[in-house]
């Protein structure tokens, strides 16, 4: 099958609370939406998550499991996977990943995360969200009254050492990280009888996970039974570096600037979670995801109505398009309609969209009774002149004109109804159209529905922002009864083309070959 670049209305960099939960909003609002995720969370460290209303203590795997789950009724799709590079399009964006495959999308939202990286102190990395902690707030409960040691990192442990004092009586702050520690934080910290050590840490002692002690440069062991430190955090953004979006300085580093919807200085990217607020704990996260979400959809329906407005009507762009004198398609039959009719007991036709004409005038000649109905007369036009040029009477070979936006439009009962790329970069409600269409096959009679399956090779994915279905998503957005309809072909197909530079190419086409009942 030919391999070609998906299109996505949003993509999600990123499945943790974030991620999950901005996918979450795009797939209730009826959005394409795919989250690459490179199963590597933060909090994947710890056993439980704490102070997140309604699962307060389950494992944080179980959030991300259950959050995948509710996605897949909103046809919001998971891939794993890490992205290496994202780029603005004229039409979005567009995403490259590790393993080569590129992806496009009307709008990106980052939530990666970020990396704590610890001290390089023996003992204390492989302790990491067990017995060595960094959130009082995520982990203060369960460690409260023991003997607390506080890692000084930076001058921000001052903040985190007089927190802890809050959960326990008993706190020994490491000060060696603090750099200069002057006479009056000394006293602040004293004043609660918090117990200082000046001595740098060497080692991290304990029994499996379990922290027991502490090892200082001066030969000396404090017994702790818990330790919290702060790394050093390092956004997952290096592979939008290379867009010089915005950026904010923070207590803990430089981090993409967003603004209260998450939105960064590009139109088309926003950043969400840790990546861009890396003090945010999961419920944070998780409101800063539903925000972006939900923006990012209102962002995509106004840029819709804006599109919608701003071009021209149907029917003046398509008698536009066939205005002129030079012949637009190739005259001949499409190549699955000749394929399908040629198995086919002759009878009577629709043909909608039906252009200059060919696929009626081809049905025709087979003995079939063909009707084509189009919007712009001009195309009418050219399909009875081209009608009378191969002999045929109207009687064989029809054209009718119609926008097809209305049931009165479409009448009759026919034996065979197709309807060959009928796409439409100006809006027409194609899915209902067809709908209305399929209602005209008589019993026993036929409906062909051939699509493109993807954008030519040569062409920007992103520039066809109304999506194409595959065959299954052709058939379900047609949601015809089951018990009314039988399918007979669900695939796709590959046709050879020349491209319009003169080189061989090949299309992909979604054929839909439903008989009704």
């Amino acid at each position: 099958m030919t391999q070609h670049t998906e299109h996505f209305d949003a993509i999600v960099i990123g499945g943790g609370a974030a991620g999950l939960s901005a996918a979450l909003m795009l797939g209730r609002s009826r959005r394409r939406t795919l989250v690459i995720d490179s199963g590597l969370p933060r909090n994947r460290f710890a056993a439980h998550m704490h102070g997140v209303l309604g699962h307060e203590g389950i494992d944080p795997a179980d959030l991300l499991r259950k959050g995948r789950e509710e996605l897949a009724a909103y046809d919001v799709g998971v891939r794993p996977g890490r992205v290496v590079r994202l780029d603005e399009t004229e039409h979005g964006v567009s995403v490259l990943l590790e393993d080569g495959e590129r992806l496009t999308g009307r709008a990106a939202i980052v939530a990666t995360g970020v990396t704590d990286e610890l001290p390089d102190i023996p003992g204390l990395a492989e302790r990491w969200g067990a017995s060595v902690l960094h959130c009082p707030y995520c982990h203060g409960w369960e460690v409260r009254e023991r003997r607390l040691g506080v890692l000084t990192t930076s001058p921000l442990g001052m903040h985190q050492a007089q927190l802890i004092r809050q959960w326990s009586d008993d706190v020994v702050v490491f000060t060696a990280g603090l750099g200069h520690l002057d006479e009056a934080d000394e006293q602040r910290l004293l004043s609660r009888g918090i117990t200082l050590v000046n001595s740098p840490v060497t080692e991290v002692l304990g029994d499996g996970d379990q922290v027991t002690a502490v090892r200082t440069a001066d030969g000396q062991t404090t017994e702790v039974g818990a330790i919290f430190t702060a790394g050093t955090l390092r956004p997952h953004d290096g592979f939008l570096t290379h867009l010089s979006l915005d950026r904010t300085d923070t207590p803990v580093g430089s981090v993409l600037a967003v603004d209260a919807t998450g939105k960064t200085s590009s139109d088309r990217i926003w950043a969400v979670g840790n990546v861009s607020n890396p003090m945010a704990n999961v419920p944070i996260s998780m409101s800063a995801g539903a925000m972006a979400g939900s923006v990012v959809n209102m962002t995509l329906v106004t840029e819709d109505f804006d599109r919608a407005l701003g071009g021209p009507a149907p029917v003046d762009f398509w008698q536009d398009r066939y205005a002129g004198s030079d012949q637009i398609w190739s005259g001949k039959v499409n190549t699955v309609l000749g394929d399908i009719a040629a198995s086919l007991q002759p009878g009577t036709a629709l043909d909608l969209g039906s252009g200059e004409g060919a696929d009626v005038i081809w049905l025709a000649q087979q003995g079939w009774r063909a009707t084509g109905i189009d919007i712009s007369e001009n195309a009418a036009a050219r399909g009875r002149e081209a009608a009378r040029a191969a002999g045929l009477s109207e009687d064989r070979a029809r054209f009718v004109v119609s926008d097809l936006s209305s049931s009165a439009d479409l009448d009759g009962s026919y034996d065979l109804v197709t309807a060959s790329f009928f796409h439409s970069p100006v809006e027409l409600p194609r899915t209902d159209i067809l709908r209305r269409a399929a209602e005209l096959v008589s019993p026993d009679g036929h409906l062909l529905v051939t699509s493109h399956a993807a954008a030519p090779p040569w062409a920007d994915a992103a520039a066809h922002e109304h999506r194409f279905l595959d065959a299954k998503e052709e058939l379900a957005a047609l949601d015809l009864p089951e018990e009314s309809w039988e399918t007979v072909v669900l695939e796709h197909r590959d046709r050879p083309v020349i491209s319009p530079s003169g080189e061989d190419a090949t299309l992909e086409d979604s054929v839909v070959l439903l008989r009704r009942r």
